[in-house]
């Protein structure tokens, strides 16, 4: 068995004392046994409260002060997909709007990302109501208006979704946020979160699997839990529940399976689809990522659909010498004049390696404004010279075509690839001085070929990075986006996210892989098997008109 995490929650089960002197856990466990469940297969259909369930109910509702508040304030669970969150989310929606939670003119909010989200746990919290006859009369039901009522108390269970405009004037007692990490924004979290402040003994429950990126409220959110679980925040009103992977792990290891999964040795998520799910994902990076993100709860860098697992990225960023006066293919990704641009040199070596030299250029005014912005600090890298800011409020483009110039002086460049964009105010000064310039349009009839060969390229180790930061920044925001004919094309993750150096780098490449493949066809070594071809069809030393250097011009 692999050493769990240390945010790992063993309490819940290890049979450790829960501490109860109110009695308020045993009487939440008792009211939910008591409950039916439509799709339960026990007898009666009684209420399915698996023991690692049974455990985080009485550690939310057990603990209280010497008043009798509740000590848990706010709840973070993240677990992996499968594991039944919406039952425990139902289990707990339902103790604060009928059963022992319940308080007088309470609300109750079951909150996500979308309504159809937002109904998942309300409609299981309904769906247990009508399975008991006895619980039918105490509530009034408005499906229509995702809202049902406790007859007794008042209390109102309602499900929305982030339209924040509505939602400030709310006074919640209790609130379920659903898969936070799919959350678009954070307006409905600061509306919600706002309006539990008015009331006292709110609870704040947030369950959801990891999520990608971290410019959102999601990471925000499992970021604190996480330093809660660790001991390095004080905070026993936060109650982090966190089951995930080590980033570094063996995904395909099943005991890490079974190590994030607490449902799994009760038979659920279903191993042989987990089996067949990390099957298929041997060779699709896509799934891959979603398995990591979504069946071990590894949160993940950036991109929706990464090109690259950046773990084999990283694997060639030691800094190894580029070989003065090698061929060389430039990528150029003009953008408009106050977003980053990128020129991107391929330099290749006796042993086919592609050295990569990529420079990046940025306009130098509101430098720290542009890195809040895009979440990068912009302004080291500028000192550290792995970006160029130029002065001014947008990008110097004739610092571009130096650097260009430059790079042509420095190797055998053969090719200087442009993006149609933008481009003109660079490549009309080198048209007209004789570099070898042209242009390579983006659409997947170019892009999707290109990604397989860089995709190859870097696979076998043979991108030679340097480990240079902002271009692996670009590497990892990039999104794939594969039509149903299997065509791939770069997208940006979001729209903060920049990823010029990897667009700049597989049009480099691409080039310089393919006039690689053509070369031999040119050669002298070429020619030379045609000529040994021709001896043995013609039975002559050499047929006229070939030459060890081709085919020459009949004489007249």
């Amino acid at each position: 068995m692999m050493e769990a995490p240390k945010t790992y929650p063993a309490w819940v089960f290890d049979n450790s004392e829960i501490p109860d002197p109110f009695c308020y856990g045993e009487r939440a466990v008792n009211f939910l046994r008591h409950l039916k469940h439509p799709k339960s297969l026990r007898k009666g259909r009684q209420f399915a409260l698996d023991p690692w369930m049974e455990r985080i109910i009485r550690r939310v509702y057990g603990p209280r002060h010497e008043d009798g508040t509740r000590v848990v304030k706010t709840v973070f669970a993240m677990i992996p997909r499968g594991n039944r969150k919406t039952t425990l989310g139902a289990a707990l929606t339902l103790l604060h709007s009928i059963g022992p939670e319940r308080t007088p003119g309470g609300q109750v909010i079951c909150a996500a990302a979308d309504k159809k989200q937002a109904r998942i746990a309300f409609e299981e919290a309904i769906s247990v109501i009508r399975e008991d006859r006895r619980l039918i009369p105490l509530v009034e039901a408005q499906d229509y208006r995702n809202r049902l009522t406790d007859k007794r108390s008042g209390t109102v269970v309602e499900a929305i979704s982030a339209d924040a405009k509505t939602q400030h004037g709310r006074t919640p007692t209790m609130t379920l946020m659903d898969e936070l990490h799919s959350w678009p924004k954070r307006d409905l979290w600061e509306a919600l979160k706002t309006g539990l402040l008015k009331t006292a003994g709110s609870l704040n429950v947030i369950i959801t699997t990891a999520g990608r990126g971290q410019e959102n409220i999601a990471f925000e959110t499992y970021a604190y839990a996480r330093k809660v679980a660790l001991g390095e925040i004080d905070d026993p009103a936060t109650l982090p529940i966190i089951f995930e992977a080590p980033p570094d792990c063996d995904w395909r290891d099943e005991a890490v399976w079974h190590l994030v999964n607490p449902g799994l040795r009760h038979g659920y998520p279903d191993l042989d689809g987990l089996r067949q799910y990390a099957r298929e994902a041997e060779n699709r990076p896509g799934d891959r990522e979603s398995f990591r993100q979504l069946n071990l709860n590894i949160w993940l860098d950036h991109s929706a659909d990464p090109f690259i697992d950046m773990a084999v990225y990283d694997l060639t960023a030691k800094p190894v010498p580029v070989p003065e006066g090698a061929p060389c293919w430039i990528g150029v990704d003009m953008s408009s004049t106050t977003d980053l641009t990128a020129v991107v040199a391929c330099v290749v070596d006796e042993d086919e390696n592609c050295h990569i030299v990529p420079h990046f250029f940025v306009p130098g005014d509101n430098l720290r404004l542009r890195a809040e912005r895009d979440g990068v600090p912009y302004p080291l890298w500028a000192e550290q010279g792995f970006i160029t800011a130029t002065p001014g409020n947008v990008i110097d483009y004739r610092a571009v075509e130096q650097c260009i110039r430059d790079l042509c002086d420095r190797f055998d460049a053969r090719e200087i690839d442009f993006d149609a964009a933008y481009a003109q105010a660079v490549m009309g000064p080198l048209t007209d001085d004789g570099y070898p310039v042209a242009t390579l349009r983006q659409g997947w009839v170019t892009q999707s070929p290109a990604l397989n060969e860089l995709e190859r390229v870097i696979l076998a180790g043979r991108f030679l990075h340097g480990g240079h930061p902002v271009l692996r920044w670009c590497f990892d925001n990039v999104a794939i986006h594969t039509d149903s004919a299997g065509n791939r094309t770069m997208h940006k993750g979001k729209s903060t996210d920049r990823i010029d150096g990897a667009v700049a780098s597989w049009m480099a490449v691409s080039r310089a892989v393919a006039s690689e493949a053509k070369s031999i066809y040119d050669s002298e070594t070429w020619c030379g098997v045609l000529l040994v071809l021709a001896q043995v069809a013609f039975g002559t030393d050499r047929p006229q008109g070939l030459t060890q250097q081709g085919f020459e011009a009949p004489s007249r």
